[in-house]
This record gives C-alpha cells, sequence and structure tokens, in this order.
C-alpha cells in the first residue's frame, strides 16, 4: 500500500473519531435542557419579547429605522457570544475541577481530537442560533435579511474565533466550579449592557468609546453592518474585526501560558502550565 494510500486512510480514520466524539458532545448538549434553554432559548425569548414590545418603533441612532432590524442581527451576535464565551468557558471550568479533563488526556483519545469537539459542538450551536434567529426576524418581524452575506459570514466566523478563545482563556482564569457561573455571566451580561445590545447607542457617545475597549461592542456592530439599511453602507466593518482579531489573537497567547489539565485545588492555586498536547 502506498504512502498517500495510508495517510488517506488514517485521516479518515480522524475524522470519523472527532465525528464520534462530536455526536457524544451534541448529545450532552441537548440532553441537558438547562443548558438549551439559557444557551438557545434566552436569545429567542428577548427577541421575541423585544420585538413584540418595541420592535416597530423607529431609532435616530440608526437613522430612522426599526429598532427591530437592530435587535435581530444584535442577538445573532448574542448567540455566537454566548456559545463561544459564556457556555464553553463554564463547561471547560466544570470539566477540569471534576478531572475530566484529566482523565480524557490519559485516555485513547486524542487530546486535539476533544478540543476539536468541543469547538466544533459550539459551532453547531451557533449555526442552530443563528438560522432560528433569522427565521424569526424574517417571518415573524419582516426584517430584510443581510444586503452583504458575505460579510456577514465573516463577522460570524471572526466573532466565533475570537470568543472561543475568550472562552478558553477565562476558563484558565476561574478557580473552582462553583466560581465559573457567576463570574462568566456577571462580567458577560454587564458589558453586553454597555456594549448596547439591548438598545442601540450613539457610536459617538461617551459609552460607545468606553464599550469600544471589549470585544462584545466590535462583535455587535461587526454583525449589524450587513443588516444596516442605509443606502451605500458598506456591510463590512473592518475596524471591528480587526478589534476582534487582535482579542482573539491575546486570548490565544493567555490560554497557551496557562492552560491546565489538572482540576486547580491539585496545583496549591499556584499558576501551572501544561503543554497542549501530548507526544
Amino acid at each position: 500500500m502506498s504512502g498517500g494510500a495510508v495517510a488517506h486512510r488514517s485521516a479518515g480514520r480522524q475524522l470519523r473519531m472527532v465525528a464520534r466524539q462530536v455526536y457524544y458532545e451534541q448529545l450532552n448538549f441537548w440532553l441537558n435542557p438547562l443548558a438549551a434553554l439559557f444557551t438557545v432559548g434566552f436569545a429567542v425569548v428577548f427577541l421575541v419579547l423585544l420585538g413584540s414590545s418595541t420592535g416597530n418603533s423607529t431609532s435616530t441612532v440608526l437613522g430612522g429605522a426599526r429598532v427591530i432590524q437592530y435587535y435581530v442581527p444584535g442577538f445573532v451576535a448574542y448567540g455566537v457570544m454566548a456559545t463561544c464565551f459564556n457556555a464553553l468557558a463554564t463547561s471547560l471550568v466544570v470539566r477540569r475541577e471534576t478531572g475530566l479533563l484529566k482523565r480524557l488526556r490519559l485516555s485513547p483519545l486524542p487530546t486535539w481530537a476533544m478540543l476539536a469537539a468541543i469547538c466544533a459542538n459550539a459551532v453547531i450551536v451557533c449555526i442552530v442560533q443563528v438560522v432560528v434567529l433569522l427565521l424569526i426576524g424574517n417571518f415573524a418581524y419582516h426584517v430584510h435579511f443581510a444586503h452583504n452575506v458575505a460579510a456577514l459570514v465573516v463577522a460570524l466566523v471572526v466573532g466565533a474565533v475570537c470568543f472561543t478563545a475568550i472562552g478558553i482563556a477565562v476558563s484558565t482564569l476561574i478557580p473552582n466550579q462553583e466560581a465559573a457561573g457567576p463570574i462568566v455571566s456577571i462580567v458577560f451580561f454587564v458589558l453586553l449592557f454597555l456594549s448596547g445590545l439591548w438598545y442601540p447607542i450613539n457610536p459617538h457617545s461617551g459609552l460607545a468609546q468606553v464599550s469600544g475597549y471589549f470585544p462584545i461592542r466590535h462583535m455587535i456592530v461587526a454583525v449589524y453592518a450587513p443588516f444596516n439599511p442605509r443606502p451605500g453602507v458598506s456591510g463590512w466593518s473592518w475596524g471591528d474585526l480587526g478589534a476582534l482579531a487582535v482579542w482573539g489573537a491575546a486570548a490565544v497567547l493567555v490560554a497557551l501560558r496557562r492552560w491546565s489539565w489538572a482540576p486547580y485545588r491539585t496545583r496549591g492555586g499556584r499558576r501551572w502550565t501544561s503543554r497542549w498536547s501530548r507526544a
């Protein structure tokens, strides 16, 4: 058998292995009603509530456009951030502190395959949320779809990568699973409020300048840009995409520096590092 055929068969086995692990990750997610409710249902419920109450009102900040035209991409951005940051960071802390990460690393499953499956699971959940929210926006509130689909896809991909990296990095800073939910949720929702998810804020205001130091604001603006109904407005928000890329790169450095497979309590609370993969 030629070397190319051997490599092809090996790649096929690795893909099947990752796919099987993704299946288990999906099974674990959807069989946990609370996780599914707060990760997927939260964005849907709030979009419906806000859309039904104030969705048809117009905003001078949006150039006279309906507010629902802002809420739909805003909650699409929220869905990606909630899955890739909030849910992922909490899940990683729980897995680490219960010893699951350490046990999986000692199993026949390669560590890269496990991490790939965890990230792929987050991507699948993101896709489900994006599709559901866009369908609700279109059929229930007659929101015009993105006039630049490529810009929307790029914004979602860059945002998903950025917040996945941030979620992994933040998980390395949380000492125990009891603190994971409160810490991540408080930080996340405070920044959501400051970044204008619940209401459009003037891009030249002091609040916009302050929230611009954080990635959530850039994610919301980057996803809204392809939906902006103003004539002649580009769907590409390059500055916000660049800011997300910088945040993602910084998060990767933090994650590589601080990542640990072992529970925090076994390290005496001291900074501890390890290699991402085993030989």
